[in-house]
């Protein structure tokens, strides 16, 4: 995983320099009250017209004003074992206003559906594994989302899921 902030200046953004990443554990059980320290996004990346893009449809979406925060963590989840854990904490909120997970590649994998919810103790409302490009934006505050587990569909090869998770405070909450 790599994380990186910017700064939104529509239709541009700009790198914040390196931050640590935290949730209380009210927000995330099985990483609470835990400093995380990730690799930046490569400059390269966060500079990209892909990445201006997703972030200005991140922000129109939701309403962010010019010099808002987007925080993004770009992901790669490794079919290791069977029922890798795409999301290990389970049913759960980020402890933002706004999401977007948007799939980048999925390489020899079955499983990852993105699952949404009204509440944590209700079936999902939503499954759907995203193909390469979509994407679903939620409002975190309000939902409640979990992922199903991959698995390698060819154990002799790598399976893995590529994505970008996009989080912002303000707003349309």
């Amino acid at each position: 995983r790599r994380y990186s902030v910017v700064k939104y200046l529509n239709p541009n953004v700009a790198e914040v320099g390196p931050r640590t990443f935290m949730q209380s554990d009210q927000i995330n059980h099985f990483q609470g009250n835990v400093v995380r320290r990730f690799e930046p996004i490569d400059s390269a990346v966060l500079q990209s017209a892909g990445m201006a893009e997703m972030c200005n449809l991140f922000a129109e979406s939701n309403d962010l004003p010019e010099g808002a925060e987007i925080e993004i963590h770009q992901m790669r989840v490794v079919a290791i074992e069977k029922d890798t854990q795409v999301a290990p904490e389970g049913i759960h909120q980020d402890g933002f206003d706004h999401i977007a997970m948007i799939a980048i590649h999925r390489h020899n994998i079955v499983g990852g559906e993105i699952m949404l919810y009204d509440d944590s103790r209700h079936d999902p409302f939503f499954k759907k594994a995203l193909a390469d490009g979509e994407a679903v934006l939620l409002a975190d505050s309000k939902l409640w989302h979990n992922a199903t587990p991959i698995n390698a569909v060819s154990p002799e090869e790598e399976g893995h899921l590529d994505l970008f998770v996009l989080t912002a405070r303000g707003e349309k909450a």
